[in-house]
C-alpha cells in the first residue's frame, strides 16, 4: 500500500541470515507438492475474497482439495483469517504467497504459519525492514520453512487439472514496493482468474510487453482500485466479466478511485467489492463461475 521505502542497512544486516536461510536460490519452477491438501475434493474451484477492510486476503479451495493462501490482510486481521479458513475445515495450507511485503498483505501471515501447517511459502525477492515483515521471516524460520521466490514466466505445480502461472515481478528492481507484487493466473478448464496484489501501471506494462496471456473471468483489480492500476491497455487485455475490489470503507486512500471505476464500468465488468458485499466467493465448475457474498 505504502509507496517509497527506505532501506536501514543496520536492522538488515540482522535480517541477513534468516533471509538466506529462508530463500532458495535460483528457484523459478518449484517441484510438485509431496503431500495432499486438508481441502475436500469436491470438483470445484472456490475463490474466496475474503473482507479484511482495506487490505488484501484470498483464500483458495482447488477441486482435488489442495489449497492456497494469496495475502493475509493487515496483522490485525489474523482472527478474521484463520477462522475463515477454520471453518473450511482446512488444516494445512498447501501454498502461502505474499505477493509482496506491505503490510496490508503480509500482516497476519506470521499468525497463519504458526496456526495451520504449511507447505510451501511464495515471495517476490523483495525485503523491507518492519517488524511486520521481521515477524513473517522469523515465523517461516521458526516452522523451518523455505521460500520459493517468484517471478514472471514460472509456474506453480499444485494439483493436476489446475494451472497456475506467475505473469509479474518480470524485474528484479523497482522504485516502488506494489510493482513487486506477484501477479498470478490460475485457469481451471474454461475459466480463470487474474490476482494481481498492488501491481501498478509498471508492472502491468511490462506484462503487456512479455505478451502473456492476460485473458480471464475474474480480475482481482490492483492496489485495492487505485487510479495507479487497471490501465485502459491492460483490462482490454484481460477483458473479465467480473471485478473483485479489496478496500475498507472510508478508507484514508479514496480507493477505489472514480477512474478506475469508469474504466471498468466502459468494458461492462461487473464488479463486487469486499466493502459493500462482504466476502466474495467465487465457485467455477470449469464452465461457468457463480458467485455468493456474505451480504
Amino acid at each position: 500500500m505504502k509507496k517509497a521505502f527506505r532501506n536501514k542497512p543496520v536492522i538488515i544486516l540482522l535480517l541477513l541470515a534468516i533471509i538466506a536461510a529462508a530463500f532458495l536460490p535460483g528457484c523459478a519452477v518449484e517441484i510438485g507438492l509431496d503431500q495432499e491438501g486438508s481441502g475436500t475434493s469436491s470438483g470445484v474451484l472456490e475463490v474466496n475474497f475474503l473482507d479484511v477492510g482495506q487490505a488484501d486476503s484470498i483464500f483458495i479451495i482447488f477441486p482435488g482439495g489442495s489449497t492456497m493462501l494469496v495475502d493475509a490482510g493487515n496483522n490485525d486481521d489474523a482472527k478474521t483469517v484463520i477462522n475463515y479458513i477454520k471453518k473450511k475445515g482446512v488444516k494445512r495450507i498447501d501454498a502461502v504467497v505474499a505477493t509482496h511485503p506491505h503490510e496490508d498483505h503480509i500482516g497476519a501471515i506470521d499468525d497463519v504459519i504458526h496456526t495451520f501447517d504449511i507447505g510451501k511459502i511464495y515471495m517476490p525477492r523483495v525485503t523491507t525492514t518492519t517488524k511486520t515483515f521481521r515477524d513473517l521471516m522469523q515465523a517461516v524460520s521458526d516452522k523451518k520453512l523455505k521460500i520459493t521466490t517468484v517471478k514472471g514466466g514460472m509456474t506453480i505445480p499444485l494439483e493436476a487439472g489446475i494451472d497456475i502461472r506467475v505473469l509479474a515481478p518480470n524485474n528484479t528492481r523497482y522504485d516502488e514496493l506494489n510493482n513487486y507484487s506477484a501477479v498470478l493466473k490460475i485457469t481451471y478448464k474454461n475459466n480463470s482468474f487474474l490476482l494481481t496484489g498492488d501491481a501498478e501501471k509498471l508492472s502491468e506494462r511490462e506484462m503487456l510487453e512479455k505478451k502473456y496471456d492476460l485473458k480471464a473471468d475474474v480480475l482481482k483489480v490492483g492496489h485495492h482500485g487505485s487510479s495507479s492500476s487497471t490501465s485502459t491497455e491492460f483490462l482490454k487485455s484481460v477483458w473479465p466479466r467480473y471485478a473483485v475490489i479489496s478496500f475498507g470503507k472510508d478508507n484514508d486512500y479514496g480507493h477505489p478511485h472514480r477512474e478506475t471505476l469508469e474504466r471498468l464500468r466502459k468494458h461492462n465488468v461487473k464488479v463486487y467489492t469486499t466493502a459493500g458485499n462482504g466476502h466474495v466467493i467465487m465457485e467455477s465448475d470449469g464452465a461457468g463461475i457463480k458467485v455468493r457474498t456474505s451480504r
